[in-house]
């Protein structure tokens, strides 16, 4: 069995004590413990969050990425691969609350509209009924009894209480008066979607717990935001389902065009150091934002503004 090394140790130390951190702070961790760049060599940076992974699964433990569905950001978590809930929430909330979570968690998951939340409301109006434990062997006769009564009597200032600790702690999260799943809830609950049959994402094959759905109603297509902003911002590429190949309205904003102009730019920088290469970057960022300047004004046009009024409202902007 390898042994893991005091940088290792320091990286799960990191995320168990931190929780989940997003990817630029996980990566900043890395290369700070490792003195190694993430994304200069991907093989390098996997292979060491496999030697991590080996270790930590004699534990039922794993070090898992996620995106967060609402805002597409990549984050890195230690997540327990025990399958029943009440090891997934820990020991510090109740019966009644790990039913609560359960419930909220269906009523968000299967979601026909894919919206991905569902009202503050709503969630306090979970019933709790339906959301019996299986008994085991670890459960006495007397306990088990006692349960129905337990959630019967789940009060709604106990499911406040209880909302505002799983939002605290990462499980829920409150979106302008929804209550959607928190990144914890996307690191752990990966093999829960599966084995409830939430529609999966076209292009990414995870879960589309918060996706648009195809335009026409009787595809059961769906994808992702920030998976449709990836597909569709090529300009070559055919704005159609890509399961009944119906037109799927949406148009490539000025932001999206240029952070894949960026993203591109960083691909090739990469590259370059990979290879061992002089990096041209500034030759190159002033080509494709020319690039970026000469579409935009494309647009411009396209949506009747003249090139002169778009020099103008650039330069206004710069001074």
């Amino acid at each position: 069995m390898p042994e893991l090394s005091w940088k290792h140790h320091t990286l799960i130390q990191s995320l168990l004590s931190r929780g989940p951190l997003k990817a630029d702070e996980f990566n900043k961790m890395y290369e700070k413990v490792t003195g190694r760049k993430p994304g200069v060599n991907d093989k390098l940076f996997n292979d060491y969050l496999l030697k991590i992974n080996k270790e930590l699964s004699f534990v039922q433990f794993e070090l898992r990425a996620c995106t967060n569905q609402y805002d597409g950001k990549v984050y890195y978590g230690v997540v327990n691969n025990v399958a029943d809930e009440q090891s997934k929430l820990g020991s510090k909330y109740s019966v009644p609350q790990i039913a609560f979570y359960k419930g909220i968690i269906e009523a968000i998951a299967q979601d026909a509209a894919g919206q991905g939340c569902i009202t503050n409301i709503d969630a306090l109006h979970i019933k709790l009924d339906s959301q019996i434990p299986s008994g085991s062997q670890s459960q006495s006769e007397s306990q088990f009894q006692d349960v129905p009564a337990a959630l019967r009597n789940f009060s709604m200032s106990q499911k406040e209480k209880a909302l505002e600790e799983f939002v605290q702690d990462g499980w829920l999260t409150k979106l302008d008066g929804n209550i959607g799943l928190g990144i914890r809830s996307f690191l752990d609950l990966k093999s829960w979607f599966h084995l409830n049959e939430v529609p999966s994402c076209e292009v990414c094959n995870e879960a589309g717990v918060k996706a648009d759905l195809c335009p026409n109603e009787g595809c059961s297509i769906r994808i992702h935001k920030y998976c449709l902003v990836k597909k569709f911002s090529q300009r070559t590429v055919e704005k159609v389902c890509p399961g009944c190949q119906k037109p799927w309205p949406y148009t490539v904003t000025k932001a999206e065009l240029k952070a894949e102009l960026v993203e591109s730019e960083d691909e090739d920088e990469q590259n370059e150091a990979t290879e061992g290469q002089p990096s041209n970057g500034s030759q190159r960022k002033r080509r494709r934002n020319s690039q970026f300047q000469t579409q935009t004004q494309t647009q411009d046009s396209a949506n009747g503004v003249s090139s002169k009024t778009t020099r103008l409202r650039r330069s206004s902007r710069i001074g």
